[in-house]
């Protein structure tokens, strides 16, 4: 199994599906970004990427809590992404994805390699490779980063200097 560099670099060596990927869903303008355990946290870093540098609308939510509110914001306008890689809480994310699906959202999903069962219950799937448990948040992070990224080229944002954000803290 790869390690730390090694395994975002196999990440990475996918970004021009990361690009083709924009351009099909580039276009919408409420993104609802779900996780479970420490991939609620990867969810909610996610959704404030693609805040920053695209200027869109994006939330990330604990998957658990779905039904506390983001249920009813979900329709064919609203671009999912959902963090289920095979890990001990991939089977109750997957059931969230179903959910989402049944209420007309698409869903974008970072998933494992060779995780066929999950990636025929969403639109488009993202794999990542197998990591140990302490580095599979920094992989799932590098997907979310790569999308943001290009979606914000494609919709023309100055990704180097987003409007509104400074490189440092420098007001209180």
């Amino acid at each position: 199994m790869a390690r730390g560099p090694g395994l975002i670099g196999e990440v990475l060596a996918e970004a021009n599906l990361y690009s083709s990927l924009a351009r099909r869903i580039g276009h919408y303008d409420n993104f609802l970004f779900l996780g479970r355990g420490a991939n609620a946290a990867i969810a909610s870093e996610g959704a404030l990427k693609l805040k920053e540098i695209s200027y869109i609308h994006a939330e990330g939510y604990p998957a658990g809590e779905m039904k506390h509110g983001p249920i009813a914001l979900i329709d064919p306008e609203m671009c999912t992404v959902a963090l289920a890689p095979r890990d001990d809480l991939r089977d109750k994310t997957l059931s969230n994805i179903k959910e989402v699906k049944a209420r007309g959202g698409l869903v974008v999903a970072v998933l494992t390699k060779g995780d066929d069962e999950a990636a025929s219950e969403v639109d488009f799937p993202l794999f990542i490779p197998q990591a140990p448990d302490l580095l599979m948040p920094l992989v799932t992070t590098v997907p979310l980063q790569l999308l943001s990224y290009y979606i914000a080229l494609l919709r023309g944002c100055d990704v180097d200097q987003p409007r509104n954000l400074a490189k440092s803290v420098t007001v209180e």
